[in-house]
């Protein structure tokens, strides 16, 4: 059995190792790598730890700088059936973009990894933003968050029918019509978890209507304590369906508060790749609303630490003490990035983790699958 979707305590996932750098825009020698090896010892180490879900970053285009950062990127769909097929327990998302993905060889993909990982798979869905990648692809980004997301649910609706509905039959729509499709085999439980990372009015509305986590920016726990009630009543409201609120989360975690700032400088200040900051800045700007404007204009140095993230920076206690707030909030979960994540999830499980335990916010994971 997998954790993630029983609702019983605070959620904890690992976030984008799938890419080069992670979420740190850094030219520190050690920076992650995201190759294939590296990718197969976190997995195994989130495994064995209780890390509930892997999410990965599908990306084309790598942001420039000295470090090209996202340069070297693992496409999710294989990535994700390779660590399925390696792991036991923890669910494994595949991060698919609408726009460059057709429905029925997506809807086919997912529900075969889903069936390697006997019903640990989850799908991550992306309506799209990033305009040299749509260039890459020779396809042109929509100029209204409307459209992208009508897109989005249109594909995600054809999806959904091919994951549940038997024999050979015609789909109609706007972006796609699709003729005597059919679809086998079907997800082991009739679907995959859906997570969807929305910060736009359009997005988190898509979210509210479709996924089991909505996945969005936050600034701290007070914002997010104020984005938990906007997403759950207006899946409740308008959609009479329950979500749960997710955001991602960069961590440097040390003996002391002192050891976690002077690394954090180090790596996010003294050898961050600002150029490769200003361009991910400046394409969020233009074509993203995953940031308000707000966030963009004084969060330069959180992008280089973590791509904008919640910072969770100190000794083990006050890591504990920043997760205890955002569960206290109303969070469902947080992911988790580090510069190092194989070394770094290693003293996290060890020290922050049983932190949490103890405080209630997380149960023993063995309890939970001898439940």
């Amino acid at each position: 059995m997998n954790t993630l979707t029983d609702g019983r305590d605070f959620k904890l996932g690992l976030f984008s190792p799938n890419c080069s750098g992670g979420l740190a825009v850094t030219r520190v020698p050690e920076r992650w790598s995201a190759s294939w090896a590296d990718n197969l010892a976190l997995g195994r180490l989130a495994d064995e730890v209780g890390i509930d879900f892997i999410l990965p970053i599908a990306r084309w285009i790598g942001y420039g700088g000295e470090t090209n950062f996202h340069e070297g990127v693992l496409e999710p769909i294989p990535w994700a059936a390779a660590l399925l097929a390696s792991t036991r327990r923890v669910v494994v998302f595949a991060t698919v973009h609408t726009a460059f993905n057709h429905p029925v060889v997506s809807a086919k993909q997912l529900a075969t990894i889903d069936q390697v990982a006997d019903g640990r798979a989850g799908v991550n869905i992306v309506a799209g933003w990033n305009q040299p990648e749509y260039e890459a692809m020779g396809v042109e980004l929509p100029s209204s968050h409307d459209d992208r997301y009508a897109l989005a649910q249109e594909w995600f609706d054809h999806v959904r029918t091919l994951w549940t509905r038997e024999g050979r039959y015609d789909l109609d729509g706007r972006f796609f019509s699709l003729r005597g499709v059919e679809s086998m085999p079907k997800p082991v439980h009739g679907a995959l978890p859906v997570l969807n990372a929305g910060s736009s009015p359009q997005g988190r509305d898509f979210a509210a209507r479709n996924a089991n986590f909505v996945f969005t920016i936050i600034g701290d726990a007070d914002e997010g304590a104020k984005v938990v009630t906007q997403l759950t009543e207006t899946a409740r409201n308008v959609y009479e369906r329950s979500v749960g609120v997710m955001s991602p989360a960069h961590v440097v975690c040390r003996a002391t508060r002192a050891e976690a700032e002077e690394y954090l400088r180090y790596y996010a200040e003294e050898n961050a790749d600002w150029d490769a900051v200003d361009n991910l800045m400046r394409l969020q700007g233009m074509h993203a609303q995953s940031f308000t404007k707000e966030m963009l204009a004084t969060f330069r140095s959180r992008f280089a630490a973590g791509h904008g993230t919640c910072p969770l920076i100190g000794s083990p206690d006050d890591v504990a003490d920043e997760i205890e707030r955002y569960a206290k909030a109303g969070l469902a979960g947080m992911t988790l990035s580090f510069v190092d994540y194989v070394g770094e999830l290693e003293h996290f499980a060890a020290e922050v983790i049983p932190r949490l335990e103890a405080r209630g916010i997380r149960i023993p994971r063995q309890s939970l699958e001898g439940a």
